[in-house]
C-alpha cells in the first residue's frame, strides 16, 4: 500500500488587484504590503512541519509568498508553470464590474460556471481543471509518505477542492479561497482527500489588515 502524501495547498498572499476586484489571471501582479505580511505569517504557521519540498507557480505573487518559508526551512522553491491561475484572456486586467459592462453575455456564462466557456483567448474551465489536477497529482505522487507545500492560485485551489470532495465544476461555490489560508489534504493513488480547509488562524492578529478576495 502506498503511503499518502500530506499536502499543504496554499493560495498566494494579497495583491492590490485582489483588493480592487480586478482579474489577474496569468498577469504577473506583485504582492502588496499585506500580502508580504501574510507570507511571513504563513511561514511561521508551517515552520514546525517536516516538509520535503516546496512547489510554486512561476508568477511572482506565489513565488514571493513561498520565499519566507523557503528561507526558514532551507528548501528551494520548485516552480511549475502549470500551477498558474487560469488564463482569462480578454477579461484579464478588468474589474468584475467592467467585465459585466463590456462583456455581458460572456460574463453570464462565466458566472454560471459553464465548463466549456473560455474568455476570448483564455482557457475553458474544462481545460483549466485538467491542467490543474494533472500537475497537482503529478507533484503529490512524487512524495509518498512525505509532506509538501504547494503555493498556487484561487482557481487552482477551487479545482482541487471540487476534485477532492466530488463536486461538479459548475456547482455553486460555498467554500472559502482566502489569501494565504492553509488547506490540508492527503493524496493517495486514488486522488485527494480534504483534511482541513481555509485555516486562517495564523492571520487572526489584532489590528492586522486582511482581505478575502475572489480567486484570480
Amino acid at each position: 500500500m502506498i503511503e499518502p502524501t500530506r499536502v499543504f495547498a496554499l493560495r498566494h498572499g494579497q495583491t492590490a488587484w485582489n483588493v480592487d476586484q480586478r482579474i489577474q489571471g496569468q498577469l504577473d501582479v506583485p504582492l502588496d504590503a499585506t500580502g508580504h505580511w501574510q507570507a511571513q505569517q504563513l511561514a511561521r504557521a508551517l515552520g514546525e512541519e517536516e516538509l520535503a519540498a516546496l512547489y510554486s507557480s512561476d508568477l511572482q505573487r506565489t513565488r514571493d509568498t513561498a520565499l519566507p518559508l523557503a528561507r526558514s526551512s532551507t528548501l528551494a522553491v520548485a516552480t511549475e508553470v502549470a500551477l498558474r491561475e487560469r488564463s482569462f484572456g480578454s477579461f484579464e486586467g478588468l474589474t468584475y464590474a467592467e467585465v459585466e459592462a463590456l462583456h455581458p453575455k460572456e460574463a453570464r456564462r462565466w458566472r454560471q460556471r459553464d465548463p466549456g466557456f473560455g474568455p476570448g483567448g483564455g482557457e475553458t474551465l474544462l481545460d483549466f481543471n485538467a491542467r490543474s489536477m494533472a500537475v497537482l497529482g503529478r507533484i503529490a505522487a512524487q512524495h509518498p509518505g512525505q509532506a509538501i507545500a504547494v503555493f498556487t492560485h484561487g482557481g487552482v485551489l477551487d479545482c482541487l477542492y471540487r476534485a477532492a470532495v466530488g463536486l461538479a465544476l459548475d456547482a455553486p461555490r460555498t467554500w472559502q479561497l482566502g489569501n494565504a489560508s492553509v488547506n490540508r489534504l492527503l493524496f493517495t493513488g486514488d486522488g485527494f482527500v480534504v483534511v482541513g480547509w481555509s485555516d486562517r488562524n495564523h492571520l487572526e492578529v489584532p489590528g492586522a489588515l486582511y482581505a478575502t478576495a475572489a480567486p484570480a
